[in-house]
C-alpha cells in the first residue's frame, strides 16, 4: 500500500459515514485489541512522537 496520509484516511472514513465518535471508537479499538499495530499503523501514517501519543490516549 503506499502512502496515505492522515487527512486523505479520515476523508475515507466520512466517506464510509463514520462520524467524529465513531472514528474516536474505531482508534480505542485498535488500541485496545492491538496496541503495537496501533503504533505502527499511526507511525506508517506520517504521524510524530507527540501525535502518536495523544491518538494512543484518547
Amino acid at each position: 500500500m503506499g502512502k496515505v496520509t492522515v487527512e486523505q484516511w479520515v476523508e475515507l472514513f466520512r466517506e464510509i459515514g463514520l462520524k467524529d465518535a465513531d472514528m474516536k471508537k474505531w482508534h480505542c479499538l485498535f488500541e485496545e485489541k492491538n496496541p503495537q499495530g496501533h503504533q505502527n499503523f499511526l507511525e506508517w501514517l506520517g504521524l510524530d512522537a507527540k501525535r502518536i501519543k495523544e491518538v494512543r490516549s484518547l
